[in-house]
């Protein structure tokens, strides 16, 4: 199945499912859905970063510091944390992926989607999927910084590295 035909709950503005649809459908109707933000630190808490492959359905070839993805129909926002982030680093037997607050994510232009924020340790060997990501590192936070200006990020992932330093700094 390819990824633009996942079948994916339909959400309103209060995260309730309201109906189902293919992940394409969504994208090109603008239908609010959920997705899984997960940022993973190796073992001396540098920040997974990585480039996404050119044939993504959104956002292609742009830099993301969390992995990450939709949550498929009646999966809860655990689950697919977990499976997106063992997925995503190419790993198996990842501690569950710790909660850190939600929000719903709009670009003003019709894309909008419910998002989960997470928190992983990851100290395996990571192997990520080659159709996934085409370049990936893990750096030290100050670097990431450094590259937010350089680098062409997903906004979505922009907006949830910047809610989450604000959720930090709040405590």
């Amino acid at each position: 199945m390819s990824a633009a035909d996942e079948i994916l709950d339909i959400v309103d503005e209060h995260d309730r499912v309201v109906g189902r649809s293919r992940r394409g459908e969504a994208y090109a109707k603008g239908l609010r859905h959920r997705c899984v933000f997960i940022e993973a630190r190796d073992s001396e808490g540098r920040l997974f970063v990585h480039r996404r492959t050119p044939t993504k359905l959104v956002f292609p070839s742009r830099y993301d510091m969390f992995v990450g993805g939709v949550v498929g129909a009646g999966e809860s926002y655990d689950d697919a944390a977990l499976r997106e982030a063992e997925e995503e680093l190419g790993v198996s037997g990842l501690p569950r992926p710790t909660y850190l607050f939600k929000f719903r994510y709009d670009d003003g232009a019709g894309q909008t989607w419910w998002s989960a924020v997470y928190e992983v340790r990851c100290e395996l060997p990571v192997r990520p999927q080659p159709e996934e990501v085409a370049w990936h590192d893990f750096l030290p936070e100050a670097e990431v910084e450094r590259r937010l200006a350089d680098w062409t990020w997903v906004p979505d992932g922009l907006a949830a590295y910047e809610r989450l330093k604000a959720h930090r700094a709040a405590g």
